[in-house]
This record gives C-alpha cells, structure tokens and sequence, in this order.
C-alpha cells in the first residue's frame, strides 16, 4: 500500500482551482477488505463542505456518480450518525485489477473541497477473499444486484420449459455473437448484443473463472413490484432474468442469469425492526445456512439469536426481527415539534441455498432499514422526602444525544451547570443507553408556589419547571414542562415537647417544612437568637431542631404553691398565626423546683424569700421569731430553721438605692428572742440576712411614686449574710461572708407576665431635700414602712 501517490486528477468543469494531492492523516479513515468487498471510511469532519470518489485504473480516471456506481459495483453513502463516508467496492466492479479471481486490487481518489479548493487523497488497497467462491453468488446491494457463475459448470439432470424456449431463440439467431435475451414474467424479450446491453446500464463480464452480470434496480427489463406488483408470499421483490447465448455452428452457448432480491423494506413492532425475505426466492432451492448481522458483520444464526436476534419462518417467510438496542444499531432523536427519535439498521444478509443438482448458491444481501418517527417522551419523577424539605425531581430517559442547556423555575431562566452561589443544584446520572438530571429546589424558596388551607388543614408546595433540551448536533431546542406537588395533610401549630431538670425547663420542637406559617412567643415578644441571649436562655436551632434550655428565675416564669419545700414554676410558649399575628396554641410546662433557700424579684414589685437560719437563730430558737426591718412584718412560713417571707418591695422598711443602670431594693431579715417579761429584744450576736433586688432602670415604668411598680424584667436577688454584733446592724461595715443570689435577665421592654401577687400602698409624701430624694410610705400592721436615699449625682 502507497498513500499520498496521485494516480490521476480529473479537470473539473467549475470555477474551482486544479485539485492538490495530499496525505491523508492517520485515524480519520479505515480500509478493510471484506468477503465480498472492499470498504473505505473517511470521517466526516475531515473530508470538508463536498467530496467525491474516483476508480482509478490503467485507462484513466473515472468519476462515481450515482448512476455510474450502481451499474459498476460501487456502493457510496454518506451515513452522518457514524459521522463517516462509506465505499463499498464489489470484488468485480468495473475497474478493480483481477488475477485468477483469487487477488483484487483497488485504486480510488476522494476529492474534499474547502473554501473552493479541491484536495485529492488516494487510497489503494490489494484483497483477496476469505472464502472460496461458490458456483453462484448473487449479491443484493442496496443499489444494485449482481450475479457471478462459474464459467464451467456439469449439464444439469433436468431442463425447464423456460430454458428450452430461450433456446429456441437462440438456435434461431444468424449470429455468432454473444446475445443477451430478458425474460419478463411469461414474456421473452428481443435479444441484444452486449454493446447495446450495456449502453442500458447492464453489465457483463468473463473473468478467469467466472462470468459476472450486474444492473441496477428498477430497469425496464426487471420485474418488481412496481411494474408487474410482483410479491412472493407477501413479500415484494424484484427479479431479472437475463439468457447470455452465442451460436456456433449447430452448437448454441447458453448461460442462464437468475438475480432476486427482496425489496422489503422492513416495518417496526414493539421494539424490533422486523426485515422479511421469501423462503422460496429461487425456487427449487433449499435453504441450508443462514448468517445475520449489521454492518457486514456476519454471526451464525445461534449466535444472533443470542444477541437478541428473532429469525422465524412464517408462511413460507423468513423474518429476521433485530431489537432496537442490538449492538451496531444507530439511533437518532428529532425535533418536530416534540421530541421523536428513529433508528438505522445496516442489516448484512447471507443465505446458502442448494438446488437438486447440490450447487450451491450464496446469496448475501445489504439492507438499510429505517424505523418510523417514534415518540420519545423524556419523564419528571417526583424523589422528594417530605422530611428533606427540599423537592427532588428527576427528569430522566433523556437521549444520549440530547442535553439539558437550562431550567425555568418560575418564570426564571437558570442555565446548566448552576453557580456555586445557587441555592439549586443539579446532578447528571449516566446510565447505560440513556441519561437524566436530578434538580434539588428548597420549599421555602420564591419559585415554589404555596397554598395553605386553613379549613383543611392541608399545606400544598408546587414547583413548575420547564427544561430547555437541546439535540446534537443541530443543536434544535425543545422544551419540557414538569410539575410536582409535595403535600402535608393535617397540618397544624408546632407542638413543643417539654422536659423538667434541676435547674429550669427545656423545650424542643422537631422542624416540620410548614412550620414557618406560625412565630414562636415569649410572652409578646417573637423568640430570637437575640431575646434568648438577652433573657438569658440557651437556644440552638438547626435543620433538624429548635432546644430551649430555660434556666429557672429568667424573664417568663411564673412560680406558684411557694412554701418552705420550694414552689413550682411555669413557663409557656405561644405559637401565633404569621398573617393575621392570632395566638393558636401554646405550650406550658410546669414543674416543681424544691429547694431550702430561694429568692424572687417579681416584675410587679414583690419580693418572695425562703431563707436558712440554722446560723442566725442561737441555740433553742426558732424561725418563726424572725422579722424584716419593720418588726411588724414576719414570716408567712416557718419551720425549725427556715421562714418564708413574701411582701412588696417598697413595705416593711425597705431602702431602694438607685445608681445610674439599676435600682436596688435592700430589707434584712433580723431574730429577736422573747425575754421573761414577754417583751421581744434583739439577739446580742447574730448573724445579718440582707436580702435585696436589684432592676435595671432602663427596664422600669414605675419607681413606686405612684400607686404600682412596673418592671419589664425580674429582679436580679440576692441573699447575704454577714456575722457582727447587733449593735452595729444600722451601719454595717463587715463584708458578706455568703450570698444566694438569682442570675437577672437583660432588660427587654414591655414584657407581661403575671407572678405572686403584690400589694401596691399609695405614696404618702413625696419630699426633696437637698442634694437628695426621700421616698416615705407608711401603712399600719405588717405592711411597715420603706426609706430612700438616692444620691443626686446619680441622676
């Protein structure tokens, strides 16, 4: 073999410049001697905007046109889903070099044009056959038929009527030249000498071996379904009879050419496409041996059958039904107005048949078979886990050749591949013959449509999507809409669920996707990551949870049943509608907290403490002598060591000390022991237990000048106790040795929740002296008395 040597160049009757020789690059095209014949392919993409093939032999150059290939055994096809050029080349075609039938060469020119320059390529190749010839071969091309005898052949045991009226015709003929006579149906056509013959585009030839006659389909001389409705069995074929005779003497030279092809065209059913061909084509002919395959290459009938293959017999009918996914099938989507797709079936064909006398014929046949416009829907499967709140939706059986170039949610346009910045994504999933996308698309998110139905409590989510699709490589557009419908039944406010522990309460509450159709409350106020830092609570939320750990004495608590064991505490938490801001349901824990020591500061001015005396009472005394700085105020509760106190902050001789953040209200629970006159006289030594609460300013609507006092926030308390002689109680200078103190919340304004009731004495006098204020209540029996001092400075 010789690439890049030119044989010869044809002048082309055009504007174009004289054709250049050239190499051909290594991997853009593909020689292969077959049976039968020998193929060239060239890719598509190298070849340029127009091309051609030449023969190139001895005697010059020669142009393969459409006509000239069909009448010398050329078979020339442009097959875009390969994405190549195809020759066929028959072992006897017009000008392939021939010794002794057993070694083929061939010699061709492709002629590419770019930009009105031709470029010539050759291509020369030498093929010698894989098998043996048999006495007949007769080659069913797509364009031409073709029939090759051996040139000696034994008498046949029979002669048929036909063959003895052809003879008679011959015998009567003056010439000794070799004739040709057409058979045509019943008919006998006038006979012809082989000039004139293939001056008609038949062609005869007498190799070493062999005699060779060719002619393409549909000749005047043929019979076919189109001029004679010629069917065997159903099926449509077409037939030529052609006698080649010479007179020599009283001897008569008679070869009797027989070509029959089927002409079926194939016809598709429930994923196969389906080819038939008569049993009986060459009557008298049994058939023997039958290979199939696509694309010249041939399997043993077992063989096919494995691969999916059907070859029956029905009515004297061989069908051969190829699946639609058969290896070597070339599929093709097309837009006309939906999506549709077709497949191409290259069938290759071989028949042995044996006729009474036991010669052989092989008969092979190439077929193209095209489905019809089939209808290929691609899918949208709804994946989404409500759980995920999230739609997942697949939009799958997509064509290989088909990709998806963008998505519409909402009126939107998002091409494909997302940005990282986008709160969708999407995935394509390759499968074997087919591929899909997976597009992910928030609950929450704008392009979701959300309708809720309060009657039935029924919250719907829909997302409409229209995929734009593009088939390669025209690059033609079609659109595919999907909508898919996430649905929760029964929907209701979010439920928290609600543990007690030592130290306060702890709420969760378990995300649902509808959830954000209602806020949370604390009280009036909506629950933030800020309310909880400023209350003093310890929230985390995520995608799965919201926990709420509320430490006991921060703002929303409401304490009940207080006594000497402890006191029990409630915390509630509302869910309102977002729309119309209408409370639909709460949830309050209540648990008991026990305890031998605890102080609260209520937002309405009350101040409740249980307090330990075991230091403070000497031997022998008892809680119930205690009292607060208003002798006439006592406990309300007391055991062996322990007293409850519970009175409002400005009573029973209170100060209030006020700074430039707080104000602090101060009283001290004093022991006073019984003297044998029955006259109460305080301990000589004892322990001081100061008890205070402490506000912030900012938080207070009222400061007791008139008839209540208003806090937005509980009081930070505090228990403190210090050792010194009674004598120095009035002034005390010694540090607290301890303290029981409640943790304040930040201040927040217009918080409005209910704690132990307070009572509210009115403001007696209000007096201004200099450089300070003074604020006197008085009320008779235990309600005592309150000073304040209050440093002008810190105003």
């Amino acid at each position: 073999m010789a690439f890049g040597f030119c044989f010869g160049v044809a002048l082309l009757l055009s504007m174009w410049s004289t054709a250049e020789c050239a190499d051909i690059p290594n991997g853009v095209y593909h020689m292969e001697c077959r049976d039968r014949y020998f193929m060239i392919t060239v890719d598509l993409s190298f070849t340029g905007e127009e091309l051609y093939f030449e023969a190139v032999d001895g005697t010059g150059v020669y142009h393969i046109t459409e006509q000239y290939a069909a009448k010398c055994g050329y078979t020339v096809s442009v097959l875009p889903l390969q994405g190549h050029v195809e020759l066929r080349a028959s072992y006897f075609s017009c000008h392939t070099g021939n010794k002794d039938d057993e070694v083929f060469t061939f010699n061709f020119n492709l002629i590419a044009t770019n930009d009105r320059q031709n470029v010539t390529y050759t291509f020369n190749e030498t093929c010698s056959p894989s098998l043996p010839w048999s006495p007949r071969e007769v080659t069913c091309e797509t364009n031409y038929m073709e029939v090759s005898v051996r040139s000696e052949l034994n008498c046949p045991s029979g002669t048929m009527k036909d063959d003895w009226n052809a003879l008679k015709l011959a015998h009567s003929s003056t010439t000794s030249d070799w004739q040709v006579m057409f058979q045509k149906g019943e008919e006998q056509l006038p006979s012809m000498n082989l000039s004139e013959a293939r001056k008609r585009s038949y062609l005869f030839d007498l190799t070493d071996g062999r005699l060779v006659f060719r002619t393409p389909y549909g000749q005047p001389d043929s019979v076919s379904t189109e001029s004679l409705s010629l069917q065997v069995n159903g099926v449509p074929v077409e037939v030529v009879h052609a006698t080649l005779f010479s007179r020599q003497s009283w001897a008569v030279l008679m070869v009797d050419l027989v070509a029959a092809c089927s002409m079926h065209d194939g016809s598709f059913d429930s994923g196969y496409m389906v080819w038939e061909t008569p049993e009986e084509l060459y009557p008298s002919h049994d058939s023997t041996q039958l290979r199939v395959g696509l694309n010249g290459d041939l399997v043993e009938q077992p063989v096919a059958e494995e691969r999916g293959y059907m070859v029956e017999e029905h009515n004297s009918t061989v069908q051969i039904s190829i699946p639609c996914n058969a290896e070597g099938t070339y599929r093709k989507s097309l837009i006309t107005g939906e999506l549709y797709e077709f497949y191409i079936f290259h069938l290759y064909l071989e028949q042995i048949l044996m006729d009474e006398d036991g010669v052989e014929t092989r008969l092979r046949c190439q077929r193209t078979l095209n489905t019809p416009l089939l209808p290929r829907p691609v899918l949208t499967e709804n994946q989404t886990v409500l759980e995920e709140h999230t739609f997942t939706v697949y939009l799958g059986d997509v064509p290989t050749d088909v990709k998806l170039a963008a998505v519409h949610l909402n009126g939107q346009e998002f091409t494909v591949p997302f940005t990282n910045a986008s709160r969708y994504t999407i995935t394509q999933v390759d499968l074997n013959n087919t591929h899909g996308y997976t597009l992910k698309v928030p609950f929450d998110d704008p392009a979701v449509i959300q309708q809720f139905s309060k009657e039935d409590a029924v919250l719907q989510y829909r997302l409409d999507i229209n995929y734009t699709l593009t088939v390669l490589p025209e690059n033609t557009t079609f659109y595919h809409m999907g909508s898919v419908v996430a649905v929760f039944t029964d929907v209701s406010p979010p439920a928290f669920a609600a543990v007690c522990s030592e130290s306060g309460i702890s709420f969760k509450l378990d995300h649902r996707p509808f959830d954000y159709l209602w806020e949370i409350l604390i009280g009036s106020d909506l629950l933030t990551s800020e309310l909880a830092a400023q209350h003093g609570y310890i929230m985390t939320n995520n995608s799965q949870s919201l926990l709420l750990d509320v430490p006991l004495f921060t703002h929303g608590y409401e304490y009940k049943d207080v006594t000497l064991k402890g006191f029990s505490g409630t915390f509630e938490i509302l869910v309102r509608d977002r729309e119309t801001s209408e409370v639909q349901s709460s949830t309050a824990k209540t648990c008991p907290f026990p305890s031998t020591e605890f102080i609260m500061c209520s937002t309405d001015g009350r101040m409740t403490v249980v307090a330990d005396f075991s230091l403070a009472i000497p031997s022998g005394g008892v809680a119930a002598r205690t009292n607060l700085v208003d002798r006439y105020c006592g406990p309300k509760e007391a055991d062996g060591t322990r007293a409850l106190f519970s009175f409002p902050l400005n009573s029973c001789g209170a100060t209030v000390k006020l700074g430039r953040e707080n104000v602090t209200y101060q009283n001290e629970i004093l022991y006073t022991k019984k003297t044998q006159n029955s006259k109460r006289v305080a301990s000589d030594n004892t322990t001081r237990v100061i008890i205070q609460c402490t506000y912030p300013v900012a938080g207070l609507h009222r400061l007791f000048s008139v008839y209540r006092f208003e806090s937005d926030t509980v009081g930070y308390g505090s228990i403190i106790r210090t050792t010194q002689p009674t004598a120095g109680l009035q002034s005390p200078t010694v540090k607290p040795t301890a303290a029981l103190k409640t943790t304040p919340a930040a201040t927040r304004r217009r918080a409005q929740v209910a704690y132990l009731p307070a009572l509210h004495p009115p403001a007696r006098y209000i007096k201004v002296s200099r450089g300070e204020f003074l604020f006197s209540g008085m009320r008779k029996g235990a309600q005592g008395s309150m000073q304040t001092k209050v440093d002008a400075a810190q105003i």
